[in-house]
């Protein structure tokens, strides 16, 4: 069966060829028939699983559709080229056709599709390089955000504000969720707004940014419902348990459902926070120590009791 497939692919390969080839009484290579027979040798090559074959049939392929000017087409087979280096587990390379693709697709005036491109090669590279992700996410998000589709470019926008926290960039993180902020209070979802400034909050605790964290909840007063929210009175507790370094308090904020049940990677910042200097908590209880000879505790004595567990 494999066989029989390879053979159908140069057979179609053998005929673009023909096609391409001028003469006396043929001054132009027919491209659109060449362009045809490329794409039936990739499909050939695609199920007999020759990936490499397939990859450099759709390349042909391509190059035979812009030199017709079917540029829509054109970045159709290199997305084709791109998905067959996926299958050989040459991501890089893989993304950087799909790239390509993208920009023939905007320069075609079909950006939805451009879009569609990016964020199939964002999610190809996520797991091997997420930097290079988050810049395909958000120009995913520039693309749909060009095109005033606000939801699904604050979508993207989320995917590489989480992966920009998950690798620790708090300050890109920081700005990306803030941009997020901005367009569900311009479609005018409040409750997701209430959320971002959550997440907002504990990456600027991470940054050790007590200011930034507390001016975040301050500027969110003006968004309508969330002052008296229960997500406002958790960030209040959260705040005053933090400036006064009270780690269980702050423990307990972050470990309540309205925290555990964020995104998992806002959870997990919930549950790593430590307050300056590792907080002050509360002490266990323990037995009573006896007095020797009947003394009785001062009140001096109870008040530095109170306090006995220090810094930690």
């Amino acid at each position: 069966m494999a066989a029989q497939k390879i053979n159908e692919g140069l057979e179609h390969l053998a005929k673009a060829e023909k096609y391409l080839k001028t003469g006396f009484l043929k001054w132009k290579p027919d491209y659109d028939s060449a362009a045809s027979e490329y794409g039936k040798a990739a499909v050939a090559f695609k199920n007999a699983k020759q990936f490499e074959q397939a990859k450099d049939a759709c390349l042909r392929e391509a190059v035979a559709h812009e030199n017709n000017r079917a540029l829509f087409h054109a970045a159709k087979a290199y997305e084709q080229a791109g998905m067959m280096l996926k299958e050989m587990q040459k991501l890089p390379e893989a993304v950087q056709l799909i790239e390509k693709a993208s920009m023939m697709y905007l320069e075609n005036g079909t950006p939805d599709t451009a879009a569609m491109a990016l964020e199939r090669a964002g999610k190809l590279i996520e797991n091997v390089d997420p930097e290079k992700a988050v810049q395909l996410y958000q120009q995913t998000a520039n693309v749909f955000e060009n095109e005033e589709r606000l939801r699904q470019a604050v979508e993207l926008l989320g995917k590489a504000s989480r992966l920009l926290v998950r690798g620790r960039r708090f300050d890109e993180a920081a700005l990306s969720i803030q941009k997020e902020k901005n367009i569900y209070k311009e479609i005018e979802n409040y409750p997701t707004c209430y959320k971002k400034t959550i997440a907002q909050v504990l990456v600027h605790l991470h940054r050790n940014d007590y200011v930034a964290a507390e001016r975040c909840v301050r500027e969110s007063y003006s968004i309508p419902g969330f002052n008296g929210s229960e997500d406002c009175a958790a960030l209040e507790q959260l705040l005053e348990g933090y400036d006064q370094q009270d780690q269980d308090q702050v423990s307990d904020v972050c470990s309540s459902p309205l925290f555990k049940y964020m995104d998992n990677d806002y959870a997990k910042l919930g549950l790593s926070l430590v307050v300056p200097g590792g907080g002050i908590k509360k002490k266990s209880p323990a037995t009573p120590q006896a007095k020797p000879d009947g003394v009785t505790a001062t009140a001096a004595d109870e008040e530095e009791d109170e306090y006995s567990g220090g810094l930690c």
